[in-house]
């Protein structure tokens, strides 16, 4: 009998524990991943284990879930991490130069399938921001995570880059399109990072590949205005997958919230099966 795929979620929980008030945990109650994906955490890795074990019907046969997490440097902000029902056989938080700072945005963890290794990476791109440090910054990390990218498809690895990224690729990823051509999020030279990953070093966008020649679906929408009801979003999470492990992937999903007063974060889990 074949096993059971391997559930994957990514979710952008602007807060873990912001998202737990919310709601959080009875949804991962019904949703019943078998690896999160975690960005803006913005907590200790003590809150979020905590947050975690409290979640009915999540405990693993060990009667606990595995927490990898990389917290920012400044305290508050950022954070990437990997939950997971099995623990990670090897993980990594470096990316690029020594001198560059990554914490709370990059982390890798691997994992021992039947398949081989199956490398999942959190990850949150820097917002940016027009003609400040911020974009300055943006740039330096997509830099970094193309130079990475690159070796992880020369390696043939079975590998997944998931979560924020804070980049619209091309007008079928923004509701107004139009009026972001200017703005960080959706610059030309932004969208050039993602033209080479997926056009250049193969990477496959299995959100795109499930949903061609359409708009969205989105993931995120402000808090603000009527951008949820009327499904002025954009399309910023992703789960990028390498050509090898794409061959197994499947049942590519947004979760969106039913309703504006059901959400738990402004971005929306995105969940995808890969049969390892």
């Amino acid at each position: 009998m074949p096993s059971k795929p391997i559930k994957v979620v990514t979710v952008n929980v602007n807060g873990v524990r912001a998202a737990f008030r919310k709601g959080m945990a009875e949804w991962l109650e019904q949703e019943q991943p078998d690896i999160l994906a975690l960005q803006e955490v913005r907590a200790e890795t003590s809150d979020l284990e905590a947050l975690l074990a409290e979640v009915g019907g999540l405990a693993t046969s060990g009667g606990i879930w595995h927490v990898l997490h990389d917290s920012a440097s400044a305290k508050g902000r950022a954070g990437v991490a990997v939950v997971s029902r099995q623990p990670a056989i090897a993980s990594r938080t470096t990316l690029g130069p020594e001198d560059f700072d990554s914490a709370g945005r990059w982390l890798e963890a691997d994992f021992a399938t039947d398949a081989g290794i199956f490398t999942v990476i959190s990850t949150y791109v820097h917002s940016g921001e027009v003609d400040t440090p911020k974009q300055v910054e943006k740039y330096k990390f997509l830099e970094a995570m193309t130079a990475r990218m690159q070796e992880l498809i020369a390696s043939g690895s079975l590998a997944v880059v998931v979560g924020d990224l804070n980049v619209g690729h091309t007008e079928l990823d923004i509701k107004n399109w139009k009026g972001n051509l200017k703005n960080a999020g959706f610059l030309p030279e932004e969208r050039a990072y993602f033209d080479t990953w997926m056009h250049k070093q193969g990477w496959i966008d299995l959100g795109r590949q499930a949903h061609p020649d359409v708009p969205g679906p989105y993931t995120w929408w402000s808090f603000r205005g009527q951008a949820f009801d009327t499904d002025t979003g954009w399309r910023i999470d992703y789960q990028l997958a390498t050509p090898k492990l794409a061959e197994h992937a499947s049942n590519y999903a947004v979760r969106r919230a039913a309703s504006y007063d059901t959400r738990w974060t402004d971005h929306s889990p995105v969940v995808v099966e890969y049969a390892l």
